[in-house]
């Protein structure tokens, strides 16, 4: 069977694994807070990158004193995020097949989760350049995925201004932070500004979903 008609299958038979797998995001933000705490000397969370957190060896980098002894728990992290981005985007989307736009902004989000398991796979000391271009589509992509999807996505009102005001605040964060302006939150902060916004929608939206789906299927357990 082609690997769309499975995913169509899928989508079909398990109506909730999408929505059940953006929820599932919310481990990016464990494995940071864990990780983290596991820093000597200890973890600025102004001050450095998320993807210091993977940095496989202990040093200065980029004039910052980087040493991440659970490197290896946060670059899996990237991966799991990435590969939940992709398949619950791909589950999701196959359910929305008719709309148009939103199709494209799950696209879009399908192809910023392969960015972040680049990331994962590609640590900032090792290949960096393959690292930039990994955290490069699910910055831009992602970001830009949001607000299509706000725009176009039959959600409650509310929901639809804030996925626009997440995208719009993230992407000109990432203008700031491209051009070395940190506005007084430090690398690290405002590089969380450009990057919280989508996992948090993500989570958001995963949680809705599940939400309105237990309201219009007929009873069944809670993971299916």
């Amino acid at each position: 069977m082609p690997f769309r008609n499975r995913i169509a299958t899928v989508s079909h038979q398990r109506p909730r694994l999408g929505p059940l797998l953006y929820l599932s995001c919310l481990q990016y933000f464990i494995v940071q807070v864990v990780v983290a705490e596991l820093w000597n000397p200890s973890y600025s969370w102004s001050r450095d990158t998320i993807s210091d957190l993977g940095n496989t060896v202990c040093g200065s980098f980029n004039g910052r004193r980087v040493c991440s002894p659970s490197h290896d728990l946060m670059n899996l992290s990237f991966v799991v995020l990435g590969a939940t981005m992709v398949f619950g985007s791909m589950l999701i989307r196959q359910a929305n097949l008719g709309q148009r736009g939103s199709s494209i902004g799950f696209r879009c989000m399908e192809i910023a989760g392969v960015g972040v398991v680049i990331v994962g796979l590609f640590p900032e000391n090792s290949v960096s350049a393959l690292h930039g271009l990994g955290a490069a589509l699910a910055f831009v992509l992602g970001n830009i995925a949001i607000i299509v999807l706000g725009v176009t996505l039959k959600l409650p009102l509310m929901l639809r201004v804030i996925s626009i005001c997440l995208g719009v605040l993230a992407l000109a964060a990432l203008v700031t932070y491209a051009s070395s302006h940190f506005v007084g939150l430090g690398e690290g902060g405002i590089e969380r500004v450009v990057a919280f916004p989508q996992t948090i929608w993500l989570i958001a939206l995963g949680a809705y979903l599940m939400w309105s789906s237990r309201r219009r299927l007929s009873p069944s357990p809670w993971w299916l």
